[in-house]
């Protein structure tokens, strides 16, 4: 039911698609209370208040356009972006030493791996949905782009160091929160989120270079432009300062376009089995 229901969405217009966002982003804040609040919150703790509204229409807009991410064809994806900055990704790329690509969760971050895969061969991270009917539908919608899946378990891990020493690519979400025993806590915007470190040990361990990119959505459906920026903070010292420097490298990126981050995501919510972050908050005041 839900496959028909995305490949009949997946064939109208990116504009239709995204006007009817808008309307659904409102009808999702207006109902949802929880959604609302911790979107209201978040935004509070980035200082990014003004952009509320702009939000509200953009987070419309991501589940709208997910039919057309993930069952649209090559081709027509292609058209709807643009790259900016590809040079940075194509010299890491050919330098055949690995490359490992963050994309948080700003803008059509669904897209941003789907477009480097078609450019070249790349292993993603992946932790199925907790809802069983989205499972099939976005493990086919990946894998159709030619992503390699790697799951978020310690083969996982292996397949995405293994792709790294073969100077592939790979890709991770550094602001999705980890399970117990993959993180530590590191301040996001001033608050403790529970933080992977998997990004940086990857990258120490290889020596691969890391790459920023997200696909910036354009007004009125036009499309996409996707970004890369240079990661150019320095991972030292120990995990809590790597995901330090990770999510500093995040906060910098997300400025960037603020309206366009998802805001409504439990990003420091705590684990099951893990400490909360009173020893962190500790060592941050001393």
């Amino acid at each position: 039911m839900l496959l028909r229901l995305f490949r009949f969405l997946s064939v109208f217009p990116l504009p239709l698609l995204h006007f009817v966002g808008v309307i659904l982003g409102y009808i999702v804040y207006a109902l949802s209370p929880t959604y609302r609040q911790r979107m209201r919150d978040n935004m509070a703790l980035a200082g990014v208040q003004p952009h509320l509204g702009r939000a509200i229409r953009e987070a419309g807009k991501n589940i709208m356009e997910l039919p057309l991410i993930w069952l649209g064809s090559h081709e027509r994806l292609a058209a709807k972006v643009s790259l900016e900055n590809w040079e940075i990704a194509q010299a890491a790329i050919d330098a055949k030493k690995g490359v490992v690509f963050l994309t948080p969760h700003l803008g059509c971050f669904e897209l941003s791996g789907k477009s480097i895969a078609l450019r070249t061969k790349m292993t993603v991270l992946y932790r199925p949905p907790r809802k069983e009917a989205l499972k099939p539908l976005l493990e086919d919608a990946r894998a159709s782009s030619g992503m390699l899946l790697a799951p978020a378990n310690l083969s996982g891990v292996r397949a995405l160091a293994k792709a790294l020493k073969k100077g592939e690519a790979i890709g991770l979400l550094p602001d999705q929160v980890p399970q117990e025993g993959e993180g530590v806590w590191a301040n996001f915007f001033g608050k403790p989120a529970y933080t992977m470190t998997l990004s940086a040990k990857l990258a120490n361990m290889t020596g691969a270079p890391i790459i920023l990119t997200y696909a910036e959505r354009l007004p009125f459906g036009r499309g996409f432009v996707q970004r890369f920026v240079p990661f150019e903070e320095a991972l030292d010292g120990e995990p809590s300062e790597q995901a330090r420097a990770i999510n500093r490298a995040m906060e910098k990126l997300i400025a960037e376009a603020p309206s366009q981050y998802f805001w409504s995501y439990h990003r420091y919510k705590k684990p099951d089995g893990v400490s909360g972050p009173e020893e962190f908050n500790q060592q941050e005041t001393t």
